[in-house]
């Protein structure tokens, strides 16, 4: 079994054929998929996905982007959501120099009150970070200061040295369909160095679809052909790969439960 740790069920992409896109996952062998907030004033939206489908759950939190619309969102409001069963992670928040839609300090202050959430729940914190490896390498270690909370790099297309303080400070790494790119040999020398431990997998559906689907939408089910080409990357099989990497999913994702222990 492999395990989709990031994709976007809710956006307007996927709003003709979600039914169709959650069965074509499930018949890859993709036994949970994790829908991620981008907006706690749309978290209603998220919450009726993951209500709708057994193996799919979701995350709640403000994503950087759209940091400077809800920096009313407390951690207090933030754990409150979080109680709902189908809830097994904060965020997305962090921080986007790329874009910079929203001004840095805006960015910072909402990364902060979703750490605090991390922090009180125990649920772990969904990390966006793009070309901000500096700045986020800074508040990471200074939030662990105050305390350890349980966290993961989605998508990690960054440097080296961001991806060796998250592991230091216990936090996992996660690659999507990037990794698969011509282009990536340097984001793989990486992959190749993190610790089997701190390894996940994800799509970012719809964005980002792996080779030898780069260019169209992408969807859950193609988590298969990043895991595929990590096994290669890392020099294990695919099964291994699958046992790792979902081993790992489930030892971040504390509240999610595992098949066996789900209904359906």
């Amino acid at each position: 079994m492999l395990v989709d740790s990031h994709c976007h069920l809710d956006f307007p992409d996927f709003a003709e054929e979600r039914a169709t896109i959650v069965a074509r996952a499930l018949a890859a062998g993709i036994g949970r998929m994790v829908t991620i907030s981008t907006r706690v004033r749309r978290f209603q939206q998220i919450l009726e996905i993951a209500e709708t489908f057994n193996e799919v759950y979701c995350s709640v939190g403000t994503h950087p982007h759209n940091a400077a619309e809800e920096l009313d969102v407390t951690a207090d409001e933030l754990v409150r959501l979080s109680s709902h069963p189908k809830v097994v992670a904060i965020g997305e928040a962090g921080l986007d120099y790329f874009y910079d839609k929203a001004p840095r300090d805006a960015q910072a202050q909402g990364f902060r009150t979703h750490i605090a959430a991390a922090r009180r729940t125990g649920l772990p914190l969904v990390i966006h970070s793009r070309d901000a490896d500096d700045d986020m390498a800074a508040i990471l270690e200074d939030e662990t200061g105050k305390g350890a909370f349980p966290f993961i790099l989605h998508c990690f297309s960054s440097g080296r040295r961001l991806a060796e303080v998250g592991v230091a400070l216990g936090g996992y790494v996660s690659f999507s369909g990037i990794l698969t790119f011509k282009n990536s040999a340097e984001l793989r020398d990486i992959a190749a160095d993190v610790p089997r431990g701190r390894l996940l997998v994800e799509t970012d559906a719809p964005y980002l679809a792996p080779i030898p689907y780069r260019g169209k939408r992408n969807e859950p089910a193609y988590v298969a052909n990043t895991a595929k080409v990590l096994a290669e990357t890392i020099g294990v099989s695919e099964t291994e790969i699958a046992d790792i990497t979902t081993g790992n999913f489930f030892r971040l994702f504390t509240k999610m439960p595992r098949p066996d222990m789900a209904a359906g």
